[in-house]
């Protein structure tokens, strides 16, 4: 394993946390905004049907997969600029 590698991974996983809740963040915002409840339902919810459980997992995957994606991408260039070489 390249020593880049091992040095940009605490990095990577504190990225990774950031991501997490600024997903969590722009889902919630995302579904008040879709005029649904305050909070989303989870998949025991007993009072929510299936279509907006399923509605609501699919924008939360969405979302999350999108601001990681963006995140890790951003970190591995500012690795790159910072120290001259690509961390994967």
């Amino acid at each position: 394993m390249k020593a880049s590698k091992i040095v940009y991974k605490p990095f990577g996983m504190a990225l990774g946390a950031l991501a997490g809740v600024v997903a969590g963040g722009l889902f919630k915002q995302t579904w008040k905004v879709a005029g649904h409840d305050e909070d989303a339902p989870d998949a025991t919810d007993e009072d929510r049907g299936w279509g907006e459980i399923l509605l609501a997992a699919t924008l939360q995957g969405a979302i999350f997969a999108v601001v990681k994606a963006a995140v890790d991408r951003g970190g591995a260039v500012a690795a790159r600029r910072l120290t001259g070489t690509w961390p994967g």
